[in-house]
């Protein structure tokens, strides 16, 4: 059994015995960190950085990957209780160029939970990993676009776009990119540990992301992938969905090194440690040291659920699973693979095993960092079931 570092409070000892269980066969490190009702009550740690040689402790951070699609869905639902950013209103209001391509009625809200018809990139667009580290770029790309299914009438993970469509309304709004606008109203009033765009400063801190089991997949893997399963990869939703899945293996990489820690990719490479996410997600239910994000009104709007009436577009029926995302105002909702603490949680997953939430009629709020990338994004990752079911054991 691994050596558990770090604090727990009176009571949550089932909480870090759960850890040590889940992170027993981890071949890196992970943290876990807890709030109940804006007070820290369990901040642990354990594994190495098999990377560079290092332990994995407390002043480690690393790529949250998905997670900061949390980040960037606070920083938008902040924009929308100062009545800066209107859900219901189109896209277009704040972004002109965004009605090309037949988006002029595309609203706010159906970017915010992955329902615009924009899961990524047509191959004709040229967009590639360099592409995607680009805003203007990107941007660009993605407001010429046509949506690849009626904005509004089916929902897919905009797994590589999110980022983009959301970062560039925060522009729009505030003049400042996402991550700018993050760390000034976000980060710094709560003194995160968690950056998007990470300052030259921290790069010695950072842990790299590993699989233990490398294995990209090809344009050619993705097509007989698809064709198994009874869809045609030459529809333009799969040949778009299929070279945007081989560039983000591209980007996964790119994530690993000094120069895409520095740039901001909105849809995955905040940097940042457990305690941080923890922190900020406890701040969008409850008063944190004098901060609160979220009035009670934009917790519930921000955790209302707009996906489950929406089927996956054609060609992702079967490819989506039994355990479909769930979205509200940018925020994942509990399904099988990620459970969170069950109904009423919201947070985000991030790949590999990242997980960050709020369970707002508990006061729980939490964060996990890990960088292994063991998660398969279709069963619960195992490092996260002993410590969610001691959590549940003190609802």
């Amino acid at each position: 059994m691994k050596a558990i570092h770090g604090t727990v409070e009176r009571g949550f000892e089932r909480v870090r015995d759960g850890f040590a269980a889940g992170e027993a066969a981890d071949p890196g490190g992970a943290q876990l960190c807890v709030y109940r009702h804006g007070k820290k009550v369990v901040d642990i740690w354990t594994g190495e950085d098999p990377v560079k040689g290092r332990p994995f402790d407390e002043g480690t951070i690393t790529v949250l990957m998905s997670c900061t699609k949390a980040a960037v869905a606070v920083c938008a639902n902040m924009l929308i209780e100062r009545g800066l950013l209107d859900p219901d209103a189109p896209v277009a209001r704040y972004w002109p160029e965004f009605a090309a391509g037949g988006k002029a009625d595309v609203r706010v809200w159906q970017l915010l939970a992955h329902s615009a018809g924009l899961m990524g990139y047509d191959p004709e667009s040229r967009v590639g990993a360099q592409e995607m580290y680009d805003p203007v770029r990107s941007a660009e790309a993605i407001a010429r676009m046509e949506p690849l299914w009626k904005p509004g009438t089916a929902s897919l993970y905009h797994f590589a776009t999110y980022g983009v469509l959301v970062g560039e309304l925060v522009r729009r709004v505030t003049g400042k990119t996402v991550g700018r606008y993050f760390a000034a109203e976000v980060a710094r009033p709560l003194d995160l540990d968690l950056w998007i765009g990470l300052p030259p400063s921290e790069e010695h801190r950072v842990a790299a992301h590993f699989r233990p089991n490398p294995r990209a997949m090809s344009e050619k893997d993705w097509q007989a992938l698809f064709s198994g399963l009874g869809a045609d990869p030459s529809t333009r939703l799969l040949r778009t969905a299929i070279h945007t899945f081989v560039v983000l293996d591209e980007v996964i990489a790119f994530a690993n090194t000094p120069e895409g820690h520095a740039l901001e990719l909105p849809a995955g490479n905040g940097i940042g440690n457990a305690r941080s996410l923890a922190r900020m997600y406890a701040a969008c239910i409850g008063d944190v040291d004098g901060v609160r994000l979220f009035s009670p009104a934009t917790m519930e709007r921000a955790r209302t659920c707009l996906t489950d009436a929406l089927p996956a577009p054609d060609g992702f029926v079967r490819f989506r699973g039994n355990s479909p995302q769930r979205f509200g105002l940018g925020f994942e909702l509990p399904r099988d693979a990620e459970p969170m603490l069950g109904p009423g949680s919201f947070g985000h997953a991030g790949a590999g095993g990242r997980m960050g939430f709020a369970h707002p009629e508990s006061g729980f709020a939490v964060g996990f960092v890990c960088s292994a990338m063991l998660w398969d994004d279709i069963h619960p990752d195992d490092r996260w079931m002993g410590w969610t079911r001691a959590l549940n054991e003190l609802l």
